[in-house]
């Protein structure tokens, strides 16, 4: 199908790569007009969604206007159908190829053979977010994370609330939090992108958000524009943690490297990071 939607207009180049990216910006596949918007605001990423977003009658137009925007030059990843849908293959199919495609999300991932028959459809050469949302996808996330094509996990905290009957407090979300925290690490994958925060209150936003962190998950899914810069804050480093960062790596090179206790190197580790990080988000040290 032919899609109208307009090729997207000049925006800034992002520079913030997809394994460190911290707000995960959801967009309607059906609102064209957010297109642009969306790609010039503040999220790291943004995901085209022609899943959940997208009435099933309504699944090859918006395919086709994700497929016109980035041959028309946009970038974003796409959301796409679950691999038991019927939709899933046209999907596959559909943007194969596609300039400006930087990586499918994979909704409702149970198995690591999703994954791995999505990245080859897709010629072996675009990543996958498994974007897990079930309790049987979060028991699986172990060998989920290990399968070939995968470059991060994702939670989708509302149907896995829905598939389970949990609530969505902090402490009935640990363990599927920490679960695909763990299975990163154990599948050697960035930190995990935790689930949206639904709603306008950007305090609670904020509180939700210190709960991504707490919990080692590194990105966060959201579902407005105006969401972006907070979740970008809370995820970065403060001025303080890159303070002590930028004092202990003095300290550590005046001293010649040297590890004077078991303290160090874990210490080292940290800071190292909090280096990294603060340089790639901008974030200066506190006076």
């Amino acid at each position: 199908m032919t899609s109208t939607t307009a090729a997207p207009t000049a925006r800034p180049e992002r520079n913030i790569p997809a394994e460190i990216a911290r707000s995960w910006l959801l967009v309607n596949a059906m609102k064209t007009e957010l297109f642009d918007q969306s790609a010039v605001s503040r999220a790291d990423s943004i995901i085209l969604d022609i899943e959940d977003a997208v009435d099933p009658s309504q699944k090859d137009e918006a395919r086709g206007h994700v497929v016109n925007w980035l041959a028309g030059g946009g970038k974003a990843w796409v959301r796409i159908n679950d691999a038991t849908s019927r939709f899933w293959a046209d999907d596959l199919a559909g943007l194969r190829g596609t300039p400006g495609l930087l990586g499918v999300v994979l909704a409702k991932t149970e198995s690591a053979d999703q994954v791995t028959e999505s990245f080859h459809r897709m010629d072996g050469k675009t990543p996958v977010i498994a974007l897990v949302e079930s309790a049987l996808g979060i028991e699986e996330a172990n060998h989920i994370s290990r399968a070939q094509g995968v470059f991060r996990l994702a939670f989708g905290s509302g149907d896995f609330r829905r598939d389970t009957g949990m609530s969505a407090t902090a402490e009935a979300m640990a363990y599927p939090r920490a679960k695909l925290v763990v299975a990163s690490r154990v599948g050697n994958l960035p930190g995990p992108i935790d689930g949206p925060t639904v709603g306008t209150n950007h305090p609670i936003l904020r509180e939700q958000t210190g709960v991504t962190v707490m919990m080692g998950m590194t990105g966060k899914l959201c579902l407005a524009i105006d969401q972006t810069s907070i979740i970008n804050e809370v995820i970065s480093p403060t001025p303080s943690d890159v303070a002590w960062a930028t004092d202990f790596m003095s300290d550590f090179e005046a001293n010649g490297r040297v590890i004077r206790d078991g303290s160090d190197l874990p210490r080292l580790g940290r800071a190292e990071k909090i280096m990294k990080l603060a340089v790639a988000f901008g974030v200066q040290p506190a006076l």
